[in-house]
């Protein structure tokens, strides 16, 4: 490896061993499962290995431009897994439900265009998003766990320093077999996450908004509401009566909901 190269590289157990002796970035091009999404520079999909499953990110060099595409829309391009695998150390570092990581990767050189990386968490069994349990319908007690175990890991999250970007109750997975107050509820999708010291203004309204326009269509009341705000401010207590950051969320969800709805 020269000196202008880099290998980042972090396996569990059972990656260790299968891929002993081997190259893991030539290792994670040969598995074979079902594709979710497959592009030009990304594929994720979903193996098993000795029965249990896995999905996987693998990223190969953006190209640059899109990265130039980003920098001129003054945002940072995502290069590859780096910025999930870090997200998902800081949220389990703070007690956060999350996907955990059984393997991960990333090299390159001098060119960021060229990056490549993969990242692959285990499998979150029996499964459903809290938004396909809200469009089914359910009860009020249900309906009220699920307000607050989100407001608690939103708010856990945000008060670290994290802010997820695509902060919407589709990325918040629970076992709808049994909710019970005990239940954990786990957030997903953590490819565009930023981490800081404090979370910008602009990116706490939009993931606190993004919650709350997803949300539009399970008929939460009012009351619902102030419970999200009430639970969530005990992991967050700056917001309690910034009544400016609470009306900037309420504009930016109805925005994101015309829009949606084509108005």
């Amino acid at each position: 490896m020269s000196f202008f190269s880099y290998c980042d590289l972090a396996l569990d157990n059972v990656f260790k061993i299968l891929w002993q002796g081997k190259d893991p970035f030539e290792e994670v091009e040969k598995l074979e499962g079902i594709d979710f999404r497959k592009v030009k520079t990304r594929r994720t999909f979903r193996f098993e290995v000795a029965g249990k499953g896995y999905f996987a990110k693998v990223h190969h060099g953006i190209g640059w431009t899109e990265i130039l595409k980003n920098l001129f829309q003054f945002k940072l391009p995502i290069l590859g897994a780096a910025n999930e695998f870090l997200a998902l150390e800081k949220l389990h570092s703070i007690g956060i439900n999350t996907m955990t990581c059984a393997a991960y990767g990333r090299k390159g050189g001098i060119n960021p265009a060229k990056q490549e990386s993969f990242l692959i968490t285990c499998e979150l069994e029996n499964m459903t998003s809290v938004e396909d349990i809200s469009n089914a319908g359910t009860t009020e007690q249900i309906k009220h766990i699920l307000i607050k175990k989100i407001a608690q890991s939103a708010g856990k999250m945000h008060a670290s320093g994290v802010n997820h970007r695509d902060c919407y109750i589709c990325h918040y997975l629970v076992n709808a077999s049994e909710i019970t107050r005990d239940s954990r509820v786990f957030v997903i999708d953590l490819h565009r996450a930023q981490i800081r010291t404090k979370v910008p203004y602009r990116y706490h309204v939009k993931d606190v908004a993004g919650l709350h326009f997803s949300s539009m269509d399970s008929k939460l009341s009012h009351r619902d509401r102030l419970r999200f705000i009430a639970e969530y401010c005990k992991h967050f207590p700056a917001c309690r009566n910034d009544k400016n950051f609470w009306a900037d969320v309420d504009k930016t969800a109805l925005k994101l909901y015309q829009k949606e709805q084509g108005r």
